[in-house]
């Protein structure tokens, strides 16, 4: 089999089966959407046992990232431009911290930023009782754990696709 088809057969395949698990059992505990993008990043990172490590803490950086600025947004108002100018101050931590070898995948980070403000914004969940729930409520756990899990079928992905294609 082709590297190209044992690929496509191998995120096809496990695809439905994330889909499966974010429609039915993870339901409310995974989000498809965050695991498909977190999926992307691990092979954009480079496809391996490094790359499934960036993945993930880039990932969860950019979202707790995101969390601070909304929890800034809430709790600190400084006029017209609380949002922007919270956003602006995160987003330069995110990319300035970095210089530390563990946070180095500023892709990642930003994926993790923007999915957290992304669900924040479409699912009304940028106010105080979310963003500090302790529960899958709060953007920050919802995001994190939906990105693991797509980090984690990439790394599955690879792997069978390596089975399925002999290499």
């Amino acid at each position: 089999m082709s590297s190209l088809l044992a690929l496509s057969v191998s995120i096809g395949g496990l695809g439905a089966v994330a889909t499966w698990l974010a429609l039915g059992p993870l339901s409310g505990i995974m989000l498809i959407w965050a695991a498909f993008l977190a999926w992307a990043g691990y092979f954009y990172s480079g496809g391996n046992a490094d790359a499934l490590k960036a993945t993930i803490v880039g990932n969860i950086f950019g979202a707790v990232c995101a969390w601070v600025a909304a929890m800034l947004i809430i709790n600190v108002d400084v006029g017209a431009f609380t949002a922007p100018i919270w956003v602006g101050v995160t987003v330069f931590i995110l990319v300035y911290a970095s210089q530390v070898e563990a946070l180095a995948n500023i892709p990642g980070a930003v994926v993790g930023y923007a999915a957290s403000f992304a669900y924040m914004l479409h699912a009304n969940a940028l106010n105080a009782m979310s963003v500090s729930a302790a529960s899958f409520d709060n953007p920050l756990v919802l995001i994190s754990v939906s990105m693991v899990i797509g980090a984690v079928f990439g790394a599955l992905s690879s792997r069978l696709a390596g089975m399925l294609g002999g290499s």
